[in-house]
């Protein structure tokens, strides 16, 4: 079953979650703070109005001066505090007198005694109590008399039910609530319409890079896009930036090609023509055959061609370069110098190795086994051209332990390359001055190709550094480090 594809997420609607998440969690928190604040607003004047009905009452309590002394209160005071309590949705309403033993002197019995110490003087004090079930809201003090041995103040409590709070607190809250309601959903719509302003800049910057030929990789003005975007657009830039070099290389590299496969094409039609003519005229056979041979090396060199272009595309092809394995170096070198040993027996070249055997332990190389043998092939194969019958061809493998990197080097007897061109034979289809060598120009350009994927670094300098008065050649020394006990770099 093909893997699911992950969902394609709105930007639009991942700001308006973001957004509108925090808003509805808010709301419920909201509505409580609006509860507790109504609740604090309510019982401000209702506190209020207690209150006075409180003082009113303790200002109607007179002590006897019989003795033992005792309280009395005026007879209008249940008249008073009902005068006082009433209107449109007043609850019931409590009072109690406590003497100057404690006892309870007049109205509600079972309201109870304040936890607070006595004297505290005509000051004023509110609590939250309840009667049975029923909660209540009390407003009480203790008088200020001068008390005799064994007398406490005098207690003065008013208590009204929570109706008229309750009621004015609901309809504060709703006053409140409801517009938020209507408010909420304008908001969310307010917000989507300015988010989606907001984006146009996105959607025109959309149209212009969809409204681009396929050829024009020109980079995106940063200047018509929104400053947020910069950094995504200056992206985009310099991916298209890479995208032209990568497309300028390749059409560079498709035109040298198509020049040298030209060359041996025309060869081999002209060979051809020859041979053909040769027969149809009943000339000499030699010169036919002449003429077959030099059909034979063209269709070789244009084979050689071909095969370096492939090579080329394998060293160039990302794909392949992430099949990492383990590279047995020391071994690749001595199969290729095996492959090659007839080649160069043919021109009487001297073609060794030196290093550790094909099993030996070395250090782990993490590579491309396929790209690797090709390099190590380039490396002896342009050692093989430019070395002259006679010469010497040596490949080595080391390890450097102090630099953590395994060496391959390919050393040869051959004129060597002046300085100023060591970097130039690196490039496509480049081959030295004053070298009369049939060849594509396309092996040390692969060298290098899949030397910077492997993350190795390729140098090249004289072989046999000489005096000026030394008319031997110096030779040309090619040397590869790979980075050990790591994976390929990229290059």
């Amino acid at each position: 079953m093909p893997p699911r594809r992950p969902e394609q997420r709105s930007l639009l609607g991942e700001i308006l979650d973001w957004m509108l998440a925090p808003l509805l969690l808010l709301w419920p928190m909201s509505m409580g703070l609006t509860w507790v604040v109504a609740q604090g607003i309510a019982n401000r004047p209702y506190d209020r109005e207690l209150g006075d009905v409180a003082r009113a009452v303790a200002q109607r309590v007179v002590v006897t001066t019989a003795s033992p002394r005792e309280l009395a209160i005026s007879p209008d005071v249940p008249g008073l505090i009902a005068e006082a309590m009433r209107g449109e949705g007043a609850g019931r309403v409590y009072f109690q007198v406590r003497g100057l033993h404690g006892e309870p002197v007049a109205g509600e019995r079972r309201l109870r005694v304040p936890l607070e110490p006595d004297g505290h003087g005509h000051t004023l004090r509110f609590r939250d109590d309840a009667l049975g079930e029923e909660p209540l809201r009390v407003a009480y003090l203790w008088l200020a008399l001068p008390l005799h041995a064994g007398e406490v103040a005098p207690l003065v409590q008013v208590a009204e039910t929570l109706d008229r709070r309750s009621q004015l607190a609901t309809e504060i809250v709703r006053g409140l609530i409801l517009p938020q309601f209507v408010i909420l959903p304008l908001a969310v719509i307010l917000v989507w319409f300015a988010l989606a302003r907001g984006l146009a800049p996105l959607n025109a910057l959309q149209r212009r890079i969809r409204e681009r030929e396929s050829h024009d990789l020109s980079p995106i003005d940063e200047q018509q896009a929104p400053e947020e975007v910069a950094p995504l657009v200056r992206a985009i830039n310099d991916l298209l930036a890479r995208l032209d070099h990568s497309i300028g290389a390749q059409k560079h590299f498709l035109a040298d090609a198509a020049h040298q496969l030209k060359t041996p094409l025309a060869g081999l039609r002209m060979q051809a023509e020859l041979a053909q003519r040769e027969i149809d005229a009943g000339s000499d056979v030699q010169a036919a055959r002449r003429s077959l041979q030099q059909i034979a090396l063209a269709s070789e060199r244009a084979a050689h061609m071909v095969n370096q272009l492939l090579a080329m595309a394998r060293a160039e092809d990302r794909e392949q370069a992430l099949r990492l394995g383990e590279v047995p170096l020391a071994a690749l070198a001595i199969e290729t110098v095996e492959d090659f040993v007839p080649r160069a027996l043919a021109r009487r070249i001297d073609l060794g190795y030196e290093g550790p055997a094909a099993h030996a332990p070395l250090p782990a190389l993490r590579g491309q086994p396929v790209l690797v043998r090709e390099l190590v092939r380039n490396l002896v194969d342009n050692a093989l051209q430019y070395t002259p019958p006679g010469g010497t061809v040596t490949v080595r493998v080391a390890h450097d332990a102090a630099a953590a990197a395994l060496v391959l080097q390919v050393e040869d007897s051959g004129p060597g390359i002046p300085e100023a061109e060591r970097e130039l034979v690196f490039r496509p289809f480049y081959r030295a001055l004053g070298t009369q060598v049939e060849g594509s120009g396309l092996g040390l350009a692969i060298v290098r190709e899949i030397a910077a994927q492997h993350g190795a670094a390729v140098s090249v300098a004289d072989a046999h550094p000489q005096p000026q008065a030394d008319a031997s050649p110096p030779g040309a020394c090619f040397t590869v480090r790979f980075p050990s006990g790591g994976a390929a770099g990229e290059g």
